[in-house]
């Protein structure tokens, strides 16, 4: 019997414009997949962390909209995409709403096709190298 390939369906946008705590949990299960040049890669989002609006200091809008933070502030269902610690990149979707910056972070999943064996995914720096992402992606549809 032949198995039938898994298609993958990209969320609504409506879907990020929830209360960003919701949309953390609803992320729990879901599939990251990403197509670059060469392979299609996928993984299972395992866990996620909320950063809700500028009243929440460990939110980088915290401290105001900067070059960096501005696609916090546009309309939802977009990366965010930043640099930290001089090597690693990490992959945020913006929720909610537009004016008022919030986002979710992926902070691991589970390697399912695509990602070379051994490959660690197991942190937000490390998933974003799995999947090729950088700041070429910043503000990109999610």
């Amino acid at each position: 019997m032949k198995s039938t390939p898994l298609k993958y369906h990209r969320l609504p946008q409506r879907f990020y414009r929830q209360d960003t705590v919701e949309v953390a949990r609803a992320l729990l299960g879901k599939y990251l997949v990403r197509r670059t040049e060469n392979d299609l890669l996928v993984g299972w989002i395992s866990e996620t962390e909320a950063y809700c609006g500028p009243h929440d200091l460990a939110c980088h809008a915290s401290k105001g909209r900067t070059p960096r933070t501005s696609v916090m502030f546009g309309p939802p269902g977009h990366w965010y995409v930043y640099f930290i610690y001089g090597m690693y990149h990490c992959l945020n979707i913006v929720t909610e709403r537009k004016h008022y910056p919030a986002a979710v972070l992926i902070r691991g999943l589970q390697p399912v096709s695509g990602i070379p064996h051994g490959q660690k995914t197991d942190g937000p720096g490390k998933l974003c190298r799995a999947f090729h992402i950088d700041k070429r992606l910043n503000a990109t549809s999610a």
